[in-house]
């Protein structure tokens, strides 16, 4: 861990829980001056649990340190790292509004009725504003030679803003499938290849991305409502692609058709995904974007 990110862990208070998984956790925590000019800070802290071996300690310390070199509005800032003595504990900005599934979810009434939608559901701008600031974060991460593999809503986190994050794998364990002896896979957000063969490439996120899109547009239902894991993988082998939700705009439908296309060569780059969201976009969106950066 490179010494200016080391945090000392007796400045560091857990108050509590947000999520918890498998051998991850995500606390609400409070760490005293990790920001210049704050005596003390809220934020959010990431750690592994007891039962952790040896290596999965390292693999969570290893994300921690690719975490140190990104610099963008879009992806969740790295504060500090704790990795001295047990548990690791990874500090990061806190979002106030949480993840973007819970923020979906939290903005349905009932239910959209079949003729209508909920007046609570947000306006199409206002989703084709977070597709953008999501398609942002991952240009940026493509840029940085990142592929993030784990693209979904439970991984992007909402401010005023939204943003990506890259270390929530484990608290939401319902969304993972032990595929053979595979470890956990969230195979409702993965593109063929990455079933079949287990590749990884900027590509796969792109179709994760198609899969978030779906998620926003939905306020968050499983995606391939109704089938199970392993019908899920079928499906998508054979060549299914996702169903259009109701009440969603044509352009969001149009992008989430093109990033779900069977080969992976067909799909979009990000920087495409922004050029086509650009005329909704307000223009706070070029104040903050990496799009619009001179990189």
């Amino acid at each position: 861990i490179p010494a200016i990110w080391e945090f000392e862990r007796d400045k560091v208070n857990l108050l509590k829980e947000l999520g918890k998984g498998a051998f991850g956790m995500v606390y609400l925590g409070e760490a005293h001056g990790i920001i210049h000019g704050e005596s003390k800070t809220k934020v959010a802290v990431k750690t592994v649990n007891e039962k952790a071996t040896f290596l999965q300690r390292q693999e969570f310390l290893n994300e921690a340190c690719i975490m140190t070199q990104f610099d963008c509005n879009h992806v969740v800032r790295l504060l500090g790292i704790v990795s001295q003595g047990i548990p690791p504990l990874v500090i990061m900005e806190l979002m106030a509004c949480g993840d973007l599934k819970n923020y979906l979810r939290s903005l349905r009434e009932d239910a959209d009725s079949a003729d209508y939608p909920n007046p609570n559901r947000p306006s199409d701008i206002h989703f084709h504003k977070m597709a953008a600031e999501i398609a942002d974060g991952m240009l940026y991460l493509g840029d940085k030679k990142f592929v993030h593999r784990d693209l979904a809503a439970r991984n992007c986190m909402v401010n005023e803003d939204l943003t990506i994050f890259g270390m929530t794998r484990d608290v939401y364990t319902s969304d993972y499938y032990r595929k053979g002896g595979k470890g956990m896979l969230p195979i409702r957000w993965m593109p063929p290849e990455s079933i079949r063969d287990g590749v990884y490439t900027s590509a796969s996120d792109v179709w994760s991305y198609g899969i978030v899109l779906w998620e926003v547009a939905t306020l968050a239902e499983q995606p391939y409502p109704g089938k199970s894991n392993e019908d899920v993988a079928r499906y998508i082998l054979d060549g299914g692609s996702i169903q259009r939700p109701p009440f969603c705009s044509d352009k969001l439908y149009h992008i989430m058709a093109k990033c779900t296309r069977f080969q992976a060569k067909m799909r979009p780059k990000f920087r495409t995904i922004i050029d086509l969201l650009l005329p909704d976009l307000p223009d706070t969106f070029q104040d903050v974007s990496y799009y619009h950066s001179e990189e």
